[in-house]
């Protein structure tokens, strides 16, 4: 019974999302966002046993529907000015709506809940929260578009995702960490190109579907999980590697290919001020996945015989296998590909 309400929870989430994305009204597209939210809170408080779980919907609740509501005054603002010739009125509304579609994709200045909420969720509702949650608002976000005020969640959103990650033990909270990062190259694709922050997302989408489909199955939520050598497979904890340096864009992995799409739009059109500052707060991002990886791999340990044999699952599932494979040599498979044609 408990599966068949999340599948129905499921459906009409998709449904809101579409309902959004579809609309060729304002009121259309909050009255979505609404469908959304109230779709996906029963799926975050799937587990009432764990006060974190609780405590991440209430929070996420809140949030939501304190974004709707100033989203909702905006709208109807929009509406009685319409007609009007007061410009500074219009601009107001504009960066009061694009202010609170940031709020509910999590980009910074108005990140504040998505690393908490984060926390207390399972890693399939963290999944759908950083991609499928993310394409209402975004979409939304390209129909409203002020250069300055993206400027500045685009470099904050960046560098709160980079630095932010640097002191983190959890790995939800890394995860949400990077997805504030990946959120500001988004951004910044959108700019200049509405297909490119849709390649981008797609690509940033697979990436967190391969990596989290690898802590899900093996239950691992913070660092020190990993180091217990004894207790992982060396195959599982190359997966992991490879696929942290993969989402932090570093080459020839697939994680590098959306990010050389966007450097190379940015030089194209002579961007180059931002394009250095994106890629310095980058590599801050790939720092701290070196630095665990570097971590994992590279210090002594004592392996125990009596935990040899033990009941950890080290099986990897054959979708899972499939992900991390097309993540590791997505882009050499690219190149192939593009060499042949």
């Amino acid at each position: 019974m408990k599966k068949i309400s999340n599948n129905i929870f499921l459906i009409t989430l998709v449904f809101g999302t579409l309902m959004t994305i579809s609309s060729n009204s304002w009121l259309g597209a909050w009255m979505g966002l609404e469908i959304n939210l109230l779709s996906f809170i029963p799926l975050m408080n799937d587990n009432k046993k764990n006060l974190l779980t609780s405590e991440s919907s209430l929070k996420y609740f809140l949030t939501q529907a304190f974004a709707s509501s100033i989203l909702l005054f905006g709208i109807i603002m929009l509406m009685f000015f319409y007609n009007s010739n007061m410009t500074m009125y219009h601009s107001m509304n504009e960066i009061l709506i694009l202010s609170t579609l940031l709020l509910k994709s999590g980009a910074a200045p108005f990140h504040f809940w998505f690393p908490e909420v984060m926390e207390g969720l399972s890693w399939i509702n963290g999944l759908i929260l950083m991609t499928w949650q993310k394409i209402a608002p975004l979409m939304l976000i390209s129909y409203n578009f002020i250069y300055y005020f993206f400027m500045i969640s685009i470099i904050l959103s960046m560098l709160i995702g980079s630095l932010g990650g640097l002191n983190q033990s959890s790995l939800r909270k890394l995860m949400a960490f990077s997805s504030i990062n990946h959120l500001g190259w988004m951004l910044l694709a959108m700019m200049n190109n509405e297909m490119l922050w849709l390649t981008y997302f797609l690509m940033y989408s697979f990436l967190s579907i391969s990596i989290i489909l690898m802590f899900n199955n093996f239950k691992l939520f913070y660092f020190n999980q990993i180091f217990n050598i004894s207790l992982m497979n060396p195959i599982v904890k190359l997966f992991i590697f490879l696929n942290l340096l993969s989402l932090g864009g570093l080459p020839p992995f697939l994680g590098f290919l959306p990010k050389w799409l966007v450097i190379q739009n940015l030089i194209n059109m002579s961007q180059l001020f931002i394009l250095f500052i994106s890629v310095c707060l980058t590599l801050i991002t790939l720092y701290f996945y070196l630095r665990l990886s570097y971590s994992i791999f590279m210090l002594n340990y004592q392996k125990n015989s009596w935990i040899l044999k033990n009941n950890f699952n080290n099986k990897i599932s054959i979708i899972s296998l499939t992900f991390n494979f097309m993540s590791i040599s997505g882009l050499i498979l690219i190149f192939s590909i593009y060499l042949i044609i």
